[in-house]
């Protein structure tokens, strides 16, 4: 057959125009069907078409119960974690009509893990000279963006995670901004001891802004809400910390505590990152 041959759904018989063939492993599937398909389905290319059929039938049947879901509890913002208590059902939805948007519903027994994950990437600030060039301050100063992720583990058959985003734009934190002293109505707390934190020029903790902390929160509360869920609202008697089915973890790499002295700068430290130069810890 030749690049520009007719081509036709093999799942509903209809034509498929161009740019519009979603390959299977042994035949062709047009846009409309693949929309039917789950949003968190990603293996269409190595499906056949019985695949794709079994999954679409399994999706009809979901539909019934999509229409059925009745929340009791709602988490998130644009995505949304919503839990039906009474059928033990959860669902992860940006749709606001379930019935028509008919996303996977999933038993909480169907839950294998929960995990946050946050994105950290690192921008060089600059400053404008005498000449109208842009230069490094010195020292240099650097602005932190993150991205929050939370990592819902199922088993189901035709997927095995929900991996959706917490914030709908990326929280931006430059430390040389913090004031030295944060007001004690807006100050963070410090955790062990309830106080305000003192906040020190040049430290990188972005736990010192608030939406930071406000999605990181985000994040535990939902993982906490699906493993009350699916233990059926407790934790199960004697089951060690490892044993625990959800896992609340962050995707930063955070390095061992003690004192360390940056290569670039010679400055003594204990961050993630160099409090004169702003280099991360090697």
């Amino acid at each position: 057959m030749g690049l520009f041959d007719k081509k036709y759904c093999d799942i509903c018989g209809e034509k498929i125009g161009l740019l519009g063939n979603r390959k299977l492993e042994d035949g062709n599937l047009c846009k409309d069907c693949a929309k039917k398909l789950s949003p968190w389905f990603s293996d269409r290319r190595r499906s056949t078409v019985e695949d794709i059929k079994g999954q679409l039938a399994y999706r009809e049947e979901n539909r019934e119960k999509a229409a059925q879901f009745r929340t009791t509890r709602s988490f998130g913002e644009d995505w949304k974690v919503l839990l039906d208590e009474d059928d033990r059902w959860f669902t992860v939805t940006r749709a606001r009509d379930l019935a028509e948007a008919n996303p996977d519903i999933l038993d909480f027994d169907a839950i294998t893990g929960c995990r946050m994950d946050i994105d950290e990437s690192r921008t060089e600030l600059t400053r404008e000279d005498a000449d109208g060039k842009d230069v490094s301050y010195v020292p240099p100063r650097y602005e932190y963006s993150y991205d929050f992720f939370l990592v819902i583990s199922v088993r189901h058959p035709y997927f095995d995670e929900m991996r959706f985003s917490l914030n709908s734009s990326s929280v931006y934190y430059e430390p040389q901004k913090l004031p030295q002293r944060a007001p004690m109505s807006h100050a963070p707390m410090d955790r062990p001891s309830g106080r305000p934190k003192m906040i020190s020029p040049g430290r990188i903790d972005p736990e010192d802004c608030a939406e930071y902390r406000k999605y990181r929160q985000m994040g535990d509360e939902i993982c906490q809400a699906l493993e009350q869920a699916r233990s059926g609202g407790k934790q199960p008697a004697g089951a060690a910390p490892e044993e625990n089915i959800i896992m609340r973890e962050a995707a930063q790499d955070i390095p061992a505590a003690g004192p360390w002295t940056c290569p670039a700068c010679g400055g003594a430290n204990t961050g993630r990152f160099c409090e004169y130069c702003g280099s991360p810890r090697p």
